[in-house]
């Protein structure tokens, strides 16, 4: 008989007025895989963070490897075999991928730590796990996908029954995201359960052995992934039909608006990150930028929004300066290779940028002031001064609407939303601005499927009202659906340029990996005037 290493009976847990979770009933098995999916305020992350200590549920009972007695902390449930990565990383920057790692654990010897053994320990779980880190590198320095492998070998390093995932792909590349895909359903052969979060259909249906459906913080529905499919799946998160193709016309591009020539730009060490890359986005198209992640996207993208100064090279910003919204573009062309972000912004960038937290949002400001964050002394929602807090309110009511951002209201602090409506009031705030460039990066990170829809409509209808999209993803299927030239990045260039209605995603995969297309062949295949050659006869 199957051990049954988890059981949930009827938890609940209110804050005030709102449920987060009302009477939840679920089990897991060892040696499966169980995914938890559902829209962003579903209570999917407070559900877990009550399975592991973080949270104590106002009702109900949860059941560890048949011991009822209440999980008091953290502690409790590492020590009863439970383990966490959370959506938010729980690292110290200062400190190296081996401290910690083995950081509350740490191997003695002679009364002091042993870090040659936990340097050993760490190499070995790597390699166990297929989870590549540098255990001597510091975690201020590492990407974000290798910071999350670091989070996920530091819960397998306490040697767990349950392994407890809160959006663990959200930062991850395709191939990254496969590779753990296969950890996961390795980890299940081996005894070891997983409950995971997400917001991918693809990775549940390859993944997962069965499914919870949540859906305004009450279960609505299980399912085992061999009996549904991606359509069904969405239906059950949102409660109707989703499209979940980008539906769109054809581009129709028009003059020039952004042109990068040549551009050298070096990372947070002073090292090379992009070389020599030159690109074009026009009005009216989309062009999206395939990579593993850092290989450059990131300070490029940084760079054109005048958050990074270039080491060489020219970017500059073309069109009539019309922008609506905010923005006070200038006519003409608008040199922004050494621009700061507020001249970037009044020439008519808008910028959603990969790192919300960081970058995007003021946690401790509330919706309504986040989504006037760049145009707060703009004439519009100031006078002489003096804020207009009535028109900073309107704009909240409406972007707030528009755009499903889910709170208590527009004066909730940021900081205490989910992932995805945090990420709605980003984009909310960019598009809205209607900007004559608009660069996306990871638009969609941690964002459910529903409002991906909506995020990618909103993106397409930018494109067609006259904006250029520089869009920039860790997801190669949003890339390949959503835009209308695709250009390859690795190591800093651009080694490609491909169709992506007909590009293979084997030949793209290979291209993201360094191998570069040879320029005749290129040539050959899309013609002298640009258009897609047909097969020689």
């Amino acid at each position: 008989m199957t051990e049954r290493l988890l059981q949930l009976r009827g938890v609940t847990k209110h804050y005030g007025p709102v449920r987060a979770n009302h009477d939840i009933s679920l089990h897991v098995d060892r040696g499966e895989v169980v995914a938890l999916l559902g829209e962003n305020g579903a209570g999917k992350s407070t559900l877990v963070k009550q399975i592991f200590g973080l949270v104590t549920p106002d009702a109900g009972e949860i059941v560890v490897k048949g011991d009822t007695r209440p999980i008091s902390g953290p502690s409790d449930a590492i020590a009863r075999g439970i383990g966490m990565v959370h959506q938010h990383f729980q690292l110290v920057p200062v400190m190296t991928v081996t401290e910690n790692i083995v950081l509350g654990h740490e191997p003695i010897s002679g009364g002091r730590v042993d870090l040659p053994a936990a340097r050993a320990r760490v190499q070995e779980l790597s390699d166990r796990y297929g989870l590549a880190v540098d255990p001597d590198a510091e975690i201020a320095d590492l990407p974000v996908g290798t910071q999350q492998r670091v989070e996920i070998l530091k819960a397998l390093s306490r040697d767990v029954d349950l392994l407890i995932l809160d959006e663990p792909t959200a930062v991850l590349t395709p191939q990254e995201t496969d590779e753990l895909l296969r950890v996961m359903r390795e980890l299940a052969e081996s005894g070891t359960s997983v409950v995971f979060i997400t917001h991918k259909l693809r990775e549940v249906l390859a993944a997962a052995d069965r499914v919870y459906v949540l859906r305004g913080g009450q279960q609505v529905g299980e399912v085992a992934t061999a009996d549904v499919d991606e359509a069904g799946l969405a239906e059950l998160m949102v409660g109707r039909s989703v499209v979940l193709r980008v539906e769109k016309d054809p581009a129709a591009p028009g003059e020039e608006v952004l042109a990068v020539e040549g551009l050298h730009v070096a990372d947070d060490r002073g090292l090379p990150a992009v070389a020599d890359l030159s690109l074009s986005v026009r009005a009216g198209e989309i062009v999206g930028l395939a990579g593993v992640e850092g290989n450059g996207q990131r300070e490029l993208v940084e760079a054109i929004a005048g958050m990074r100064r270039p080491t060489g090279g020219r970017i500059h910003l073309r069109g009539d300066g019309t922008t609506q919204g905010g923005a006070s573009g200038a006519v003409g062309e608008v040199d922004l290779t050494r621009a700061r972000p507020d001249r970037a912004r009044a020439a008519g960038v808008g910028h959603v940028p990969e790192d919300r937290e960081r970058h995007g949002l003021v946690g401790s400001f509330s919706i309504a002031d986040n989504l006037v964050l760049n145009r707060f002394t703009h004439r519009l929602f100031a006078r002489r001064g003096v804020r207009n807090r009535a028109a900073i309110d309107d704009n909240a009511t409406r972007l707030r609407e528009q755009f499903d951002i889910r709170s208590a209201g527009i004066h909730t602090r940021a900081g205490a939303l989910s992932g995805g409506n945090k990420q709605k009031i980003v984009v909310a705030r960019e598009l809205s601005a209607r900007p004559r460039l608009l660069m996306a990066a990871q638009p969609t990170r941690g964002v459910d499927v529903g409002s991906i829809e909506f995020i990618h409509s909103q993106v397409v209808a930018a494109r067609d009202a006259g904006a250029g999209v520089l869009l920039v993803s860790a997801e190669l299927d949003e890339v390949l659906s959503l835009s209308d030239r695709v250009l390859v990045i690795h190591d800093g260039h651009i080694v490609a340029e491909v169709d992506p209605a007909t590009i293979d995603r084997a030949e793209i995969g290979r291209l993201m990996a360094g191998g570069r297309r040879d320029a005749q062949a290129l040539a050959d295949e899309w013609g002298a005037g640009g258009e897609k050659q047909g097969p020689a006869h």
